[in-house]
């Protein structure tokens, strides 16, 4: 498993993580995803942990603090080799400090997910989500008494907007607080838009990508293809409102590019969507899932080879689509373009 910087911190992180989304089961969303418990998720970590992953995602909201009970209970023994990332902000309860990223939301939630994993720190402690009402001031110096403390170690984001980012970073310069190592991010041969505005700002500032759903919401396991409908067992029929939206045409072009390159190789098409994703700049880790222990084994195939420059170029263009405004302009125009190179695509 190769290793890399979470973007300029110090702490090295797998190419590949674990997510526990499949941890508890609790809930109309976590329910479809999967149900493992603690005996099922130390069979996935047994192979996790073997083949070099050594990250571990989950967040308090998935299952209703399940995931991350479950994630406790299977690591009991191993901690001190491993890597534990969680997230806080979204709502909980229906209480009004239940939600957001204010100083009591934020400490309350360490705690609790401290308790619920049995640890006595978290490695990565990341938001799950900007809070408007909370002043950047206050969240950061609540992070920076956390990771004094002792109770975290590094801190990130997840599902901040550029500005949103910018900021934050701009104020922990400004009053010496602890910048955010990581941006959790959805990314995907069917998502591109992370390219636009993210990643430029990740490689200017130094923050690590997180990627999650690096298949699209389960989009790109080779089940779903032009003509045919969503298999009967797929969970996209309970889940696809909870994802990201992914047009038809976009999604049919790319999977017709995944069929190819993955007969050319030898490789499934999940293994070939994940591979393209390793190679993109800012990308520290890509966060894979798995119900079983065929997919997780299937998900870990996607390192250890690397796709010819051919079948990249073959990749982007079937993903790419025009840039939003304010960027499309400037794409357009060739001698501006030359000055100011994509960073992908």
């Amino acid at each position: 498993m190769e290793h890399r910087r979470l973007g300029a911190s110090g702490l090295t992180v797998p190419a590949l993580s674990l997510g526990t989304g499949t941890f508890g089961g609790r809930g109309p969303l976590f329910g479809a995803w999967g149900n493992s418990d603690a005996d099922d998720a130390r069979r996935l970590l047994d192979i996790a942990i073997d083949a070099g992953v050594t990250l571990f995602d989950t967040a308090d909201v998935y299952s209703d603090g399940a995931s991350e009970e479950v994630l406790g209970q299977a690591l009991k023994g191993r901690r001190d080799q491993v890597l534990i990332s969680t997230k806080a902000g979204l709502p909980v309860g229906d209480g009004p400090n239940d939600a957001g990223t204010s100083r009591t939301r934020l400490v309350t939630a360490v705690d609790a997910a401290l308790r619920r994993l049995d640890t006595d720190h978290i490695d990565l402690f990341q938001l799950h989500a900007f809070d408007a009402a909370t002043p950047v001031e206050e969240v950061l110096a609540t992070l920076d008494d956390l990771v004094r403390a002792g109770k975290v170690r590094y801190t990130g984001v997840s599902n901040f907007s550029g500005w949103q980012l910018m900021k934050s970073l701009a104020a922990a310069d400004r009053d010496a607080r602890p910048r955010y190592a990581a941006h959790q991010v959805y990314y995907s041969l069917v998502g591109r838009d992370y390219e636009w505005e993210l990643m430029p700002l990740a490689q200017d500032q130094g923050v690590g990508a997180l990627v999650w759903s690096p298949l699209g919401w389960g989009r790109l396991t080779g089940r779903i293809r032009r003509g045919t409908p969503v298999p009967a067992g797929s969970r996209l029929h309970d889940t696809a409102d909870y994802g990201p939206p992914v047009d038809d045409e976009l999604l049919y072009d790319v999977v017709d590019a995944l069929d190819a390159i993955a007969e050319e190789t030898g490789r499934t098409v999940p293994q070939v969507a994940i591979n393209w994703l390793l190679r993109r700049p800012t990308v520290s880790s890509v966060i894979i899932g798995a119900r079983n222990e065929e997919q997780l084994r299937q998900n870990l195939g996607a390192v250890g080879w690397e796709l010819a420059p051919e079948q990249v170029a073959r990749l982007d263009a079937a993903s790419l689509r025009t840039a939003p405004y304010p960027y499309f302009p400037y794409r357009r125009q060739e001698a501006f373009a030359r000055r100011n190179p994509p960073l992908a695509g």
